[in-house]
């Protein structure tokens, strides 16, 4: 028998087909090392047979709607996803739970309409998270980012906010770069902390002439400085209508407690008068008695 023909050339062959059957790329995706590349493939859910050992996995540009959790928990590896221009809508909370070792989140472009603590709380190593041009994007909340220390980019830009709690971001220690601009900013009192943090922190807003008031309808398309100046003066020297009724009460009261005082007061000093009177009285029939 030949050399090629031996036991131990037909087990490498056969070894060496069954490794490349065994490297899996899915269909209409482009695979090389670590990385799958789906973009624009018109796909309309998560591809299938995706290599565990995947790092990089780009889904941008297609009609996916939903993330599976369970498949996306196979690629523990996986520490760049980006999603951009799908139709990923509200149920992404807990999506994320097997991908800890994420370091970069694209969603912009989709249909997000909240961010809740448990869409990110999972991603403890990430440190780039775009949720920009989601026009339905209408709420963040609170705590949504507490998980996330490690974040260093955020960007919402251009989405359907109107407020963001200043703590959101202002616990966020690595923070350096956040996209606030082309938002529907509303410019009263409960957000003039929010400017106000904007305007004293080192953190980088790009395109922060876009950073605007979207209402009330005087400080439309005023840019954040003039409109702290603004909400300044207004805020601190307006009173509302709450104000006025506990001022009301406070004067009532002050003026109750004067009135009670100085009827105390009266009573006391007619006691005290008659008591003297009496007392008078007594020493003056003592002395008529003596005499």
């Amino acid at each position: 028998m030949s050399p090629s023909g031996s036991p131990l050339s037909l087990s490498l062959v056969l070894l060496l087909g069954m490794a490349s059957q065994g490297i899996s790329c899915p269909s209409r995706c482009s695979c090389q090392y670590l990385e799958v590349n789906c973009t624009g493939q018109q796909l309309q859910e998560f591809p299938v047979d995706i290599p565990l050992d995947t790092r990089q996995l780009i889904l941008a540009a297609n009609n996916v709607s939903y993330l599976p959790p369970v498949e996306l928990s196979f690629l523990a590896d996986l520490v760049y996803l980006d999603c951009r221009k799908n139709l990923l809508g509200d149920d992404l909370d807990f999506t994320f739970i097997g991908v800890a070792r994420l370091v970069y989140l694209d969603l912009s472009f989709n249909n997000l309409s909240q961010v809740t603590f448990s869409t990110f709380s999972h991603l403890l190593s990430l440190v780039v998270l775009k949720i920009s041009d989601n026009p339905n994007l209408v709420a963040i909340e609170k705590d949504a980012f507490a998980n996330n220390t490690w974040l260093r980019h955020l960007d919402v830009s251009r989405t359907g906010l109107t407020f963001l709690d200043t703590s959101t971001v202002r616990d966020l220690p690595n923070l350096r770069l956040l996209g606030l601009s082309d938002n529907l900013w509303h410019c009263n009192c409960s957000f003039l902390d929010f400017i106000t943090w904007m305007i004293e922190s080192d953190v980088h807003f790009p395109d922060a002439d876009n950073i605007t008031c979207y209402t009330p309808a005087g400080l439309r398309a005023l840019r954040m400085p003039a409109a702290e100046a603004q909400l300044h003066f207004s805020c601190l020297t307006q009173l509302h209508k709450q104000d006025y009724v506990f001022l009301g009460l406070v004067g009532f009261c002050i003026f109750l407690a004067g009135t009670m005082a100085a009827w105390l007061a009266g009573v006391c000093a007619v006691i005290y008068k008659a008591h003297a009177s009496k007392g008078e009285e007594e020493e003056e029939e003592e002395e008529e008695d003596t005499a």
